[in-house]
């Protein structure tokens, strides 16, 4: 029987993440007290095969009874029960974000503001989080992104050992990304903005990319902006980072940084890495 264990940060994902499970045959519960994993466990063992696989859902939404988790997991490997724990989390800035655009409350917020609750609430699912299987970081995952990578692991019997390589395409006018872990400033290309059949045109779009490419120093720039990501690559997961950020910001975010955040992806993809690649600021008015 498979046993899967969601939890992590509140506006993490979990609520889209156990749909998805679900949507892949898995009986799932959400806000399940941790006290009754164990029984649930017992009864689903009892269904004679006809419930394989399970996902529950519990968090701090739980009050005091989450306080129960450890010496539930206790019970579950007593009983004979393997599980595997998903863990969700995401950046500081994102899950503010996700809470105003809900106009939710933060479960431990109180009256207060939301970031306080977010950092109570990290303390708190500091030692399950030690203890996850996976770790999926969500701060720059879309929904279908989010979707790919549970298929990842749970179907496709993928592990989550390989860094996921975020690449943020940006403008410097619209600011730097708050979670870039390398952040690297390709102005000094000659721009397609002021040619005036590209001005309308990105980064997607061929002209632009052959315009951005076809000088010396953006081949050079490539070889060794991609040297320097793989040599990084394996000693930031020695140090049991699973996710690295890398942002290339241009003027406006829609042509060389754009043209060089694809570019990257492709050759990162080939080398068998795991990319996700956003363009921040593509869409904004007045790009240059």
């Amino acid at each position: 029987m498979k046993f899967v264990i969601i939890t992590g940060l509140s506006g993490a994902g979990k609520s889209q993440a156990v749909k998805f499970l679900e949507d892949l045959g898995f009986f799932c519960v959400d806000n399940l007290p941790p006290a009754l994993i164990s029984k649930f466990a017992d009864i689903c063992s009892q269904s004679r095969g006809s419930i394989e696989k399970i996902a529950i859902v519990t968090d701090i939404r739980g009050g005091k009874f989450f306080d129960q988790l450890q010496s539930s997991l206790d019970e579950l490997e007593k009983g004979g029960f393997y599980y595997d724990i998903l863990f969700l989390e995401a950046s500081d800035e994102t899950l503010i974000k996700r809470f105003k655009t809900s106009r939710r409350m933060h479960p431990l917020a109180g009256d207060g503001r939301i970031i306080r609750g977010i950092k109570a609430e990290r303390k708190k699912l500091e030692e399950i989080k030690a203890k996850a299987t996976y770790i999926i970081d969500t701060t720059n995952m879309s929904t279908s992104q989010l979707k790919q990578e549970i298929v990842h692991l749970f179907v496709e019997g993928g592990k989550n050992e390989k860094l996921i390589v975020n690449i943020i395409s940006f403008g410097f006018k619209y600011g730097i990304p708050l979670d870039g872990d390398l952040v690297f400033d390709v102005r000094f290309l000659p721009n397609p903005y002021y040619i005036e059949s590209m001005r309308r045109h990105s980064g997607h779009d061929e002209d632009v990319r052959e315009y951005v490419m076809k000088w010396p120093e953006a081949s050079i720039f490539m070889e060794k902006l991609l040297d320097m990501v793989e040599f990084l690559i394996p000693y930031y997961i020695k140090e049991g980072k699973s996710q690295l950020v890398i942002a290339i910001g241009c003027t406006g975010g829609r042509h060389r940084s754009v043209t060089i955040s694809n570019l990257l992806s492709q050759k990162l993809r080939e080398k068998d890495h795991r990319v996700i690649v956003e363009h921040r600021d593509i869409d904004e008015e007045g790009n240059c």
